[in-house]
């Protein structure tokens, strides 16, 4: 049972949607159940000219089939492209609709089409986006995990003014973020030790404090003397020729200082395929790596490869969850003392 969130309805996420389960294979592998109204599905699919098939919950959910649940009390008038309150109030519901389906466990995983980041925001939803929501709502310690193929990147400060980033880079918040990334590697991803490779934050990692201490001061002895269960640690390293070298591919994840130093080189080795996953929580959040694209929305041109990859990319990461849960548990149960003493006898 997989969730899927909306967004927007005025951008490129039903668009998106509707294309992904125009491809009937997909119901081999989920079964897809979407938060928004039946009807604004039905009008979707007219508009794109699609023939996704459409069943509306309220009982079972259809194996080879959209589902959808009616989270909105009526299906909306589009205005494609425009950034509106209204849009942003119904992403917002169809959001908490899905996370509630989540934490009550009607759905396994959740795929989030994009919102806007500034319709959203209400007296109701003060949060920058999905991931720091998703990280108060499912607790736990959220990090915004770029991955495609061997590329992997996380963020040390995500949705933060650049002007911010400096304060942000305390000991906790570095050590906490290699640990979740460490700890999403081994069990969400399958890797047994992982390598972590750290950007500088300055140009050059800082020469040597000669262009900023932060990189000397900061980064360099953390990385020296922390550390963490199976994960190698690497860096600081020159942001600017890390990826253009292919340097990544010697790590199996980049923990990026700051939002463009990361999304800037992940993106243009990745655009359309690349997937926003959010590690961290108690369950499985991915969504693509665009956002609302209101330039195009409605024109029937959206490239819906990114989204198809977070539907397989949440799959996969449930599953691998599911093979280090068992990997994990003790094969042994304990005895009772009478026969542990018996048998140590």
């Amino acid at each position: 049972m997989l969730g899927i969130s909306i967004g927007d309805p005025n951008g490129i996420g039903p668009e998106v949607v509707l294309k992904t389960f125009s491809d009937s294979r997909m119901f081999d592998f989920c079964t897809p159940i979407v938060y928004a109204h039946p009807d604004f599905l039905v009008s979707q699919n007219k508009h794109f000219g699609l023939k996704v098939p459409l069943h509306t919950l309220n009982n079972s959910p259809q194996r080879r089939a959209l589902n959808v649940v009616s989270s909105w009390d009526a299906t909306p008038q589009v205005a494609y492209g425009q950034e509106t309150k209204t849009a942003g109030k119904l992403a917002i519901q169809s959001l908490t609709a899905a996370t509630a389906a989540l934490k009550n466990g009607t759905i396994q995983a959740l795929v989030t089409a994009p919102i806007n980041k500034a319709s959203i925001q209400s007296d109701a939803f003060d949060f920058p986006g999905h991931t720091d929501y998703l990280a108060q709502a499912l607790g736990g310690e959220a990090l915004m995990f770029m991955i495609h193929d061997q590329l992997r990147v996380g963020l040390l400060t995500d949705h933060v003014a650049i002007s911010e980033v400096s304060s942000l880079l305390t000991q906790d918040r570095i050590v906490n973020k290699l640990r979740l990334m460490s700890e999403s590697l081994r069990q969400d991803f399958g890797i047994r030790k992982p390598k972590i490779a750290v950007l500088g934050i300055n140009p050059h990692a800082g020469d040597n404090g000669v262009i900023g201490s932060e990189d000397m001061n900061i980064l360099a002895p953390i990385l020296a003397n922390q550390k963490i269960e199976n994960t190698l640690l690497f860096g600081p390293f020159s942001a600017d020729a890390f990826f253009g070298s292919q340097s990544y591919l010697s790590y199996d994840a980049v923990l990026a200082g700051y939002h463009d130093q990361g999304l800037v080189p992940f993106k243009t080795l990745s655009f359309g395929e690349g997937v926003n996953y959010t590690a961290g929580l108690s369950a499985v959040r991915t969504s693509p790596d665009h956002g609302t694209a209101f330039a195009i929305a409605g024109k029937g041109i959206a490239d819906h490869h990114s989204f198809q990859q977070a539907v397989f990319a949440a799959l996969d990461i449930m599953r691998k969850r599911q093979e280090f849960e068992q990997l994990s548990a003790d094969p042994l149960p304990l005895q009772d003392d009478k026969k542990r003493t018996k048998r140590d006898n």
